[in-house]
C-alpha cells in the first residue's frame, strides 16, 4: 500500500496557501490606525482607540444561515460576506459601540482559492462599510462535513464604547418614539421559510423572475443586508438614544422586547412604512399568517431606534441625510413588555 497523504484525504494545503495569498490585499484594505502587525500571525493585534476614559469592548458572533443555500444554487458568492459582517456589526452597534475589528471563519468542503477570495472580498467590503478592520480569520477544509461546492460562514465582531454611553434600554419610557430604518429586503433571516415558499410552494428556480418584482430569484434573495454603522454613530454623537434593536431572526416581535424595560410596551403601526414586495410574495405564495411573518422576517425594518419625542424629528432628518429611509413606526406605551401591532398593511 502506498503511503497516504493529507491531500489524498481531501485536504489540499497548497490550495489553502494560494487562498491566503489572495486575501492579503483585501484584508489590508480594511485596516484602521489601531491595527498592529501583519496578516499571517497566529492572532490579530488591535489597540483600543484613544479618547476613551473607560472603554468597554462589545462583542457579537453570528453567521449567514441558510441564505448560503441560495448562494450555492446560484453559484454567486460575492455578497454573503457583506451579510456576515452586517449581522455582527449591527449587533454591537445597537449597544452604542463603534465596530473596531472583525474575524471570520470559513469552513468548506473543498478549498477553491477563487471562491474563497470572492467570499472574503465581500467580507472586506462589509468591513469597509462598517469602518472596522478585518484582522484575521480561518479557512478550514472539511471534506467529510460539507459537499465540495458548499461552505459555512461565521463572523466575530468587536466594538468599543464609553461605559457611560452604553445603550441598554434602561431609560426607555412611555411616550418615546420608534424610528424604523428600512431594510434592503430579507437581510439574512427567515431563509428556511423563504426557500420553502419560493423553491417549494412556488416552484421557482434561482434564475427565474419573481412575479411582480422585476428581479430574478437570485438577485432578490442574495441582496445583502444593510450596514447601519455610519449613520447611527453620527446620531449617537448628536442626540441621546435610549435603545436600539437589530431586527434579525424573530422579527420585530422577538427583537424589540429585548431592549425594553419592564412596564414598557412597543406599539408598532404597520401602516407607517411600505414593506418590500418580497414579503407579500412570500406571505401569499406560502399562505403564511401575518403573525408568523412578523415573528420570522424583518418586514422591511432592519433597525429600530428609540428616542425621546422631542428628538424624533431631528433624529429622522439626520439619519435621512446619510441616505437612510426612516419611518416613524410607533411609540412606547405603559404596559407589559412586548410588541403590540396596530394599523393595517401599508
Amino acid at each position: 500500500m502506498d503511503p497516504l497523504t493529507y491531500k489524498q484525504s481531501g485536504v489540499n494545503i497548497e490550495a489553502a496557501d494560494d487562498a491566503v495569498r489572495r486575501l492579503g490585499p483585501l484584508v489590508r484594505s480594511t485596516y484602521r490606525p489601531e491595527v498592529l502587525g501583519e496578516l499571517g500571525a497566529f492572532a490579530g493585534f488591535v489597540k483600543v482607540p484613544t479618547g476613551y476614559r473607560e472603554p468597554v469592548l462589545v462583542s457579537s458572533t453570528d453567521g449567514v444561515g441558510s441564505k448560503l443555500k441560495v448562494a450555492f444554487l446560484a453559484d454567486r458568492h460575492d455578497t454573503v460576506g457583506i451579510d456576515l459582517v452586517a449581522m455582527g456589526v449591527n449587533d454591537v452597534l445597537v449597544h452604542g459601540a463603534e465596530p473596531l475589528f472583525f474575524l471570520d471563519y470559513v469552513a468548506v468542503g473543498k478549498v477553491v482559492p477563487e471562491r474563497i477570495e470572492t467570499i472574503v472580498r465581500g467580507i472586506a467590503e462589509g468591513c469597509r462599510q462598517a469602518g472596522c478592520a478585518l484582522v484575521g480569520g480561518e479557512t478550514a477544509e472539511l471534506p467529510d462535513f460539507y459537499p465540495p461546492a458548499e461552505y459555512d460562514l461565521a463572523g466575530f465582531a468587536v466594538g468599543v464604547a464609553e461605559r457611560s454611553r452604553l445603550v441598554d434600554g434602561s431609560t426607555v419610557a412611555p411616550g418615546d418614539r420608534l424610528l424604523g430604518l428600512h431594510s434592503s429586503g430579507l437581510h439574512a433571516n427567515g431563509y428556511s421559510l423563504a426557500r420553502r415558499v419560493v423553491f417549494g410552494a412556488m416552484g421557482l428556480k434561482v434564475g427565474d423572475p419573481l412575479p411582480g418584482l422585476g428581479r430574478t430569484v437570485a438577485d432578490e434573495l442574495l441582496t445583502p443586508a444593510r450596514i447601519y454603522v455610519r449613520p447611527v454613530l453620527a446620531l449617537l454623537k448628536t442626540l441621546p438614544v435610549r435603545a436600539m434593536a437589530h431586527i434579525t431572526g424573530g422579527g420585530l416581535t422577538g427583537n424589540l422586547p429585548r431592549v425594553l424595560p419592564e412596564g414598557c410596551r412597543a406599539v408598532v403601526d404597520r401602516g407607517t412604512w411600505t414593506m418590500p414586495a418580497i414579503f407579500a410574495l412570500i406571505q401569499e405564495g406560502g399562505h403564511v399568517a401575518q403573525e408568523e411573518m412578523f415573528r420570522t422576517f424583518n418586514m422591511g425594518i432592519g433597525l429600530v431606534i428609540v428616542v425621546a419625542p422631542e428628538h424624533a424629528d431631528h433624529a429622522r432628518r439626520l439619519l435621512a441625510s446619510f441616505g437612510e429611509t426612516v419611518s416613524m413606526i410607533g411609540e412606547i406605551r405603559a404596559g407589559s413588555r412586548g410588541v403590540q401591532y396596530v394599523g393595517g398593511r401599508p
